[in-house]
């Protein structure tokens, strides 16, 4: 206020451009402030909505089902294999379907994106659940999904579950894998379908030309000749 000049008009455009200046600054530098928050704040918002993306699909694969055998087999076809070598028993139904093979796939692909995005405890438990299938060990993952459900509904302001409830041990997810099959089975039989209706049109075309054909040919054999 001691350098304000309001004496002549060149101190008072003086304090008139040095206020406008002070205050383009400082607009200036808030402006900056915000949008580097802004931008930062965006940036922890879609890490934050990956992480809770990827959590829930692990969940859901880890914990998809409440029903059924609610561990993982570790074992390959060439584990299976060497049992049959050696003269064990093994389980031919397994062998004989990848559900197994794709549901243990699906396991090891979840617990590596809780290893990677999960907090301390997931990833304590996700350690223990792939020693285990390295070991050659029946994983049960139901611990885990407790804890990833605990962490997204908390993730999500969601309220906690009640305490009286009871909810089922939760297994892995079961692929289903005769989707595709039966489609194109149902195609195959379409073409199938239609490929006997060309050959009943053509045959009935052919039939109904070669009794035109005859036809034609009685009635002509039949004419009495005419006289001159």
């Amino acid at each position: 206020m001691r350098n304000i000049d309001l004496t002549s008009w060149q101190g008072l455009l003086g304090t008139l451009l040095g206020l406008a200046l002070v205050t383009i600054i400082g607009v200036g530098i808030r402006l900056l402030v915000m949008s580097t928050v802004q931008r930062r704040r965006e940036r922890m918002n879609r890490q934050i909505n990956e992480r809770l993306r990827a959590l829930i699909a692990a969940y859901k694969t880890l914990g998809g089902s409440f029903t059924g055998d609610l561990s993982v087999d570790p074992r390959h076809r060439r584990d299976l294999r060497g049992e049959d070598e050696a003269g064990e028993s093994i389980d031919l139904e397994k062998m004989g379907s990848d559900r197994a093979r794709r549901i243990r796939d699906a396991v090891e692909a979840s617990l590596s994106d809780i290893f990677l995005l999960g907090t301390e405890e997931h990833v304590r438990l996700a350690e223990r659940a792939a020693r285990e299938l390295v070991a050659g060990k029946p994983v049960h993952t139901h611990e885990l999904v407790v804890a990833l459900r605990d962490f997204i509904r908390e993730a999500l302001d969601l309220d906690p579950i009640p305490e009286g409830l009871q909810i089922p041990m939760q297994g892995p997810a079961r692929p289903s894998g005769s989707g595709g099959r039966d489609k194109g089975d149902q195609r195959g039989g379409e073409g199938r379908s239609g490929g006997g209706g060309m050959e009943a049109g053509g045959g009935m075309a052919l039939g109904g030309g070669i009794g035109l054909g005859g036809a034609m040919s009685i009635g002509s054999a039949e004419e009495p000749p005419h006289h001159v």
